[in-house]
C-alpha cells in the first residue's frame, strides 16, 4: 500500500515523507498569497480558491485569515458556501461540505488524528478519517469537528460544540460532546432568536 493509499484510507502513516512534504509546501504557498490579498481583490480571491481547492463552487466566499494544512487540494465545496474568518481545514483527507452551508470564525474541521500509543506518536504516525458536511447547515462560532463526522443537511451546530459522532439532518446540536437539543421544527419558521419573530416577506 502507497503512502497516498494510507493518507486517504484512514490508515496510519509518517507524516515525513519527502515527496508529501514538497507537495504540500507548493500549496501552503498558494495559500499564503490568499491570506495576503487585499479586500478589493475579489477576483484574485476567486481565482485563488479555484487553484487551491479540490472542486468549489460558484459564489463562495471564505474570509482571510484561512487556514489549511493542504490548502484545500483534498476538499470540495457546493455553491454559496460562507467561511467567516479563521475557517481551519485539517485537510489531509477529503472534507465535502453542501451548498448554501456557513461557517461562524474560528472553526475547526480536522481530519486528522493521531495514535493514543505514545511511541506510535513518537514516530509522528498519523490517520485520516473523511468529513461530510451537508447542505444548507450552519456551524456555529469555535465549532470542533472531528475526523470521520457526517452531518446532515440542515443541521445547526451551535457555537463551541465539539462534534465527535455524526448528525442526522434538521436538527440543532449543542455542547461538548455535541448532541442534538432538538428537531428543527415549526417554531422556527415563526422565530429567528427566542421571541424575535420573522416577518414572512422574508421567507
Amino acid at each position: 500500500m502507497t503512502i497516498r493509499e494510507k493518507m486517504h484510507g484512514g490508515k496510519l502513516y509518517r507524516t515525513d515523507d519527502e515527496a508529501l512534504m514538497k507537495e504540500q509546501a507548493a500549496c501552503l504557498e498558494k495559500l499564503y498569497d490568499y491570506n495576503h490579498t487585499r479586500p478589493s481583490q475579489a477576483e484574485m480571491r476567486t481565482a485563488l480558491l479555484k487553484e487551491m481547492f479540490a472542486e468549489i463552487g460558484e459564489g463562495c466566499y471564505i474570509e482571510p485569515p484561512f487556514h489549511a494544512n493542504w490548502a484545500g487540494k483534498f476538499v470540495r465545496f457546493g455553491k454559496n458556501v460562507y467561511a467567516n474568518f479563521n475557517l481551519t481545514l485539517v485537510d489531509d483527507t477529503a472534507i465535502y461540505v453542501g451548498d448554501n452551508t456557513m461557517f461562524g470564525p474560528n472553526v475547526t474541521v480536522a481530519t486528522a488524528g493521531h495514535p493514543v500509543q505514545p511511541a506510535l506518536r513518537e514516530k509522528i504516525y498519523q490517520y485520516n478519517l473523511p468529513i461530510r458536511i451537508g447542505r444548507n447547515c450552519w456551524i456555529g462560532a469555535g465549532a470542533v469537528i472531528l475526523p470521520g463526522v457526517t452531518i446532515g443537511d440542515n443541521t445547526v451546530v451551535g457555537a463551541g460544540s465539539v462534534v465527535t459522532r455524526d448528525l442526522p439532518a434538521n436538527v440543532v446540536a449543542v455542547g461538548n460532546p455535541c448532541r442534538v437539543l432538538r428537531p428543527i421544527g415549526e417554531r422556527d419558521d415563526l422565530y429567528y432568536f427566542r421571541d424575535k419573530k420573522i416577518d414572512p416577506s422574508e421567507l
